[in-house]
């Protein structure tokens, strides 16, 4: 790996060309034998490899191995520090003549990441999980610390929710809730587990969010918060959960916008312990590419690396495409723009409500993906919009022999619910004969 690393790093940084010539056959040496060449080796390689390449490059290279002392390396530390200085200073002028071009093209936030990049050059110590040196680390318990969602059914089956260095989605169409279910989520957050609940709102002004916020955990209508001002603010007081809500302009925010936003916070003594984007689909993208789809997987990519960076839970929304506005049940086939953003999500379930449904404050939540277990579970549930009220019905197991509904909160799967249809149907055709 080291080798591999100096080999990049040769070909990236050294200007010099004898420089690049001499470690390359020097590095080419120890790989085959596992040792480094001696000096009369060294010498002998370079004159029959080189001879008739480049005359100035190899005289100079000739001269640099005359100057060569090889005695045994005490130093190794400070060697590795001033190696490593060097490599960060010929990153860090590459990223700054990268970053000329585009500041012409006023992409700052791309600026941004490839100076960031090059600072990070070499900060990272860990060359990964040793398999028999750190044995005993696989078998010390780990903490997801999840966030509960509200719902007992869908928290059972989450093993407890969402866990931090996780990332949840919430589809739905257009007009369906996706911004409520984030309010409900963040609210259960803040109320029931006392966290530090940071929304950022892309579409909504930050008020709106905040009343809604108001009528979640309190249940007065929203077109009637203004006359129950004191009552409200008599149960929000005694919350010992912290919410932030930021606004910022659709497509005016980057991942980077909410990193440095983050950061801020955290200096200021405040660490988030949820993080709810509304939503990711409305940010805009660090790189510019030649396709949206590509740009929105990035985006969903950046959001689950902030959710491990913080350490907490990251939900966001995302919207179907019109296949999805009046479909009983939508899949992630009905996903908007990008499907590979589903394979960055730890958790995602989708919302589907019909303009039937709307009238009786129902629809339908299928869990499209579970990391954390089962998936493939449809769920109906009551949404009234007017409190963000959002609740699991509950559930009808299914007994084929006698067609009995007993109420049940197991979850029933789609091929139990057309169970379920089938035997209404054939009790349906016996009572017309």
């Amino acid at each position: 790996m080291l080798i591999r690393l100096v080999k990049y790093w040769t070909l990236i940084f050294l200007e010099l060309e004898y420089l690049k010539m001499f470690v390359s056959k020097l590095l080419k040496y120890r790989n085959k034998y596992s040792k480094h060449p001696s000096r009369e080796a060294l010498v002998t390689i370079l004159r029959t490899e080189y001879v008739n390449d480049d005359e100035v490059a190899y005289n100079q290279l000739m001269d640099y191995c005359k100057k060569i002392d090889i005695h045994e390396v005490t130093d190794v530390e400070y060697i590795k520090e001033i190696s490593l200085e060097f490599c960060r200073k010929q990153k860090l002028k590459e990223a700054m003549i990268e970053s000329v071009n585009l500041l012409q093209a006023c992409s700052f936030d791309e600026i941004s990441k490839v100076i960031n990049d090059a600072l990070k050059l070499g900060s990272d110590n860990n060359f990964g999980y040793d398999y028999l040196a750190d044995f005993e680390e696989r078998f010390r318990p780990k903490f997801r610390n999840p966030v509960t969602t509200g719902w007992k059914e869908i928290d059972n089956i989450s093993s407890g929710g969402l866990g931090k260095s996780e990332l949840g989605v919430v589809i739905a169409p257009t007009g369906a809730g996706k911004s409520m279910i984030l309010v409900h989520l963040g609210a259960q957050a803040l109320k029931e587990e006392k966290k530090t609940v940071v929304h950022y709102t892309l579409e909504l002004q930050d008020t709106v969010v905040a009343s809604r916020y108001d009528s979640c955990i309190t249940s007065y209508p929203l077109s009637d918060l203004k006359n129950f001002k004191d009552e409200i603010y008599d149960v929000v007081k005694d919350i010992e959960g912290k919410l932030i809500v930021k606004e910022y302009p659709t497509k005016s925010a980057s991942t980077n916008t909410i990193k440095t936003h983050l950061s801020k916070l955290i200096k200021r003594g405040i660490k988030p312990g949820l993080i709810v984007v509304d939503y990711a689909d409305l940010l805009k993208p660090v790189i510019i590419r030649k396709e949206k789809r590509n740009e929105l997987e990035s985006i969903y990519e950046e959001l689950r690396a902030i959710s491990q960076e913080f350490e907490c839970p990251v939900w966001t929304a995302s919207q179907t495409n019109r296949s999805g506005l009046n479909a009983e049940v939508i899949t992630m086939e009905q996903i908007s723009e990008a499907f590979n953003k589903c394979f960055v999500a730890d958790f995602i379930c989708t919302i589907s409500r019909t303009i039937e449904d709307k009238q009786k404050n129902q629809g339908k939540m299928f869990i499209a993906k579970n990391r954390n277990g089962p998936d493939g579970i449809i769920y109906d549930i009551f949404m009234d919009t007017s409190n963000v009220c959002i609740k699991m019905l509950p559930k009808v197991s299914v007994n084929t022999a006698n067609a009995t509904l007993p109420m049940n909160p197991v979850p029933v799967t789609a091929k139990e619910q057309r169970g379920i249809l089938q035997n209404r149907y054939e009790k349906f055709k016996t009572k017309r004969k």
